[in-house]
């Protein structure tokens, strides 16, 4: 279906509603360079047992801007975080009284840390996949860089310095230079398909770290709910989380702004998509619908990781 946006824009989302008698609802937030669509058989079990889901492709995304994937007008980060608010608004009232979660992957995980940080109020709970806590140099260089090469070679154009800098150094830390997933079968569909892999814009990265540096903050923290139930989950070796490390540090920082119900699980043998790889996917996906069943009835266990000395201010 096509949902009016904030100020005004066109974006297309996508529904797996086919339930009888549905007990919750998943709004999912899709990673960077994809498309919500991908999402279909995660959907599909989600639906087997007993939730509604709907995700929408991002600003730059999908058949959103399939004309002009990777770049959109406005900041891209700020309206997409408030287009899934919107989002949420809209769910709720068309099928009320169900409890209602969101899951964001990578760059999504990214749009959910700063949806609950604004409008954690909202819902029941928060997956948070594929994700790491950035509050370090490379965010304030790539705002840098991004910046650049909106003023000297234009905010639509693609941001290949960036891209080589991120996804070249994921790729040197595998033998096969496949960082997504070490799935075979589900890295083939994704350099096959024409609306994913693409180079995201200047613009999209210069308000991605615009983003990101809001993230983490004194007013960010005051407006985290402390008894909102969240489930921090990723491959144990996902460059983006620094293999473990920044997921732990995402935890630490959660932790010591008050968040009482915070879980983190990471799975041995898997990169970025551990989503997407067959290797232990009852078990992947089980832990997400376990949490959907849980979240709210007990607290999350207490976890102390080894590799985190002190927590991050």
């Amino acid at each position: 279906m096509e949902f009016v946006g904030f100020g005004g824009k066109r974006i297309v989302v996508h529904e797996w509603t086919d339930v009888p008698s549905p007990k919750g609802m998943v709004q999912i937030l899709h990673g960077m360079a994809e498309h919500a669509s991908r999402y279909a058989a995660l959907a599909a079990f989600l639906n087997e047992n007993g939730y509604l889901v709907v995700a929408d492709d991002h600003r730059g995304h999908g058949l959103t801007d399939e004309h002009s994937l990777g770049y959109a007008k406005g900041d891209m980060f700020a309206d997409t975080v408030r287009d899934e608010a919107a989002l949420t608004d809209y769910y709720k009232h068309k099928f009320p009284g169900l409890r209602y979660f969101i899951l964001g992957f990578s760059y999504g995980s990214f749009l959910a840390q700063s949806y609950i940080g604004k409008y954690g109020d909202k819902i029941d709970g928060a997956i948070i996949a594929g994700s790491n806590y950035k509050k370090d140099f490379e965010v304030y260089l790539g705002s840098f860089v991004a910046q650049c090469g909106c003023i000297f070679r234009g905010e639509s154009k693609p941001a290949r310095t960036i891209e080589r800098l991120s996804f070249g150094a994921y790729e040197k830390q595998f033998d096969d230079r496949e960082w997504l997933s070490a799935d075979g079968e589900s890295n083939a569909k994704y350099h096959s398909d024409p609306m994913c892999g693409f180079v995201c814009s200047n613009r999209f990265y210069a308000d991605f770290f615009r983003g990101l540096k809001k993230l983490y903050t004194p007013s960010y923290r005051k407006g985290l709910r402390k008894d909102l139930p969240v489930l921090l989950i990723s491959g144990a070796e996902d460059p983006v989380g620094e293999k473990g490390k920044g997921v732990e540090k995402l935890y630490l920082y959660y932790h010591k702004a008050g968040m009482k119900n915070v879980k983190v699980v990471l799975f041995p043998r898997s990169r970025h998509e551990f989503l997407n790889e067959q290797e232990d996917r009852d078990k992947k996906w089980g832990e997400i619908l376990q949490f959907l069943e849980r979240a709210g009835e007990e607290p999350a266990p207490a976890f102390a990781p080894e590799a985190a000395q002190s927590e991050p201010a």
